[in-house]
């Protein structure tokens, strides 16, 4: 199955409401874990998170790594303000702050002493795109961790998934997983982008069905 595109930005106020009122809990607490046990040595410095959304990781790391500040990074207005809100009812706005802002648009390098990013890429037209950037923001020797979906091998497929994973959830958040996992990438996409990018030294694992994760070093 080819990819199809979606868009690239979440900006429906109805569609914003029903992301973040999901229960991503588990996928979220699962991504930080995964990061903490990938780089159990880091414990301070400067963490970027491209696709923010509405600030729920940015708060779990905060939490899990408490000398460590965190910039969420996301070009839905609508979900910088939801994050925002978030993080003041946190209490912690002194070590998380939120930029609206294309990941492309992102001025300098060498700035973060490490990058995340959950579930951006498959609204990225261009994947290379994000890859040179995410190789520019980091400082050398730094880690970086990756976590999006697996395109499945059919239409038919995805709404399997989508009927197993979210047979309960909104008519609207049904609809944008379907869309998200025909516009996500395959493991062999995914290989080849880090290939043409010079970033072999990142692995990328299939935890399941659904996801695949890359993660390592960058120099």
């Amino acid at each position: 199955m080819d990819r199809i595109l979606e868009p690239e930005l979440m900006e429906d106020e109805a569609q914003v409401a029903a992301y973040a009122g999901a229960d991503f809990a588990e996928e979220n607490q699962g991504f930080v874990d995964r990061f903490r046990e990938y780089f159990p040595d880091f414990s301070e410095g400067h963490l970027f998170d491209l696709g923010c959304g509405p600030g729920d990781i940015p708060i779990r790391l905060a939490r899990a790594l408490p000398a460590c500040r965190v910039t969420g990074i996301d070009a839905s207005a609508p979900m910088i303000r939801l994050a925002e809100r978030a993080v003041a009812e946190a209490g912690l706005s002194g070590r998380v702050t939120f930029r609206c802002e294309r990941f492309q648009d992102i001025a300098g390098a060498n700035q973060a002493d490490a990058v995340l990013s959950n579930s951006l890429l498959h609204h990225v037209p261009n994947p290379l795109q994000f890859w040179n950037r995410l190789r520019q923001l980091v400082k050398p020797g730094s880690p970086v961790l990756v976590m999006d979906l697996l395109r499945p091998e059919s239409p038919e497929a995805a709404q399997a998934i989508v009927d197993r994973y979210a047979a309960d959830a909104p008519d609207v958040l049904r609809r944008d997983f379907y869309n998200s996992l025909l516009a996500a990438f395959t493991e062999d996409e995914i290989t080849s982008q880090l290939a043409r990018m010079n970033l072999t030294r990142l692995l990328i694992d299939v935890i399941d069905d659904r996801h695949w994760v890359v993660g390592g070093i960058i120099h």
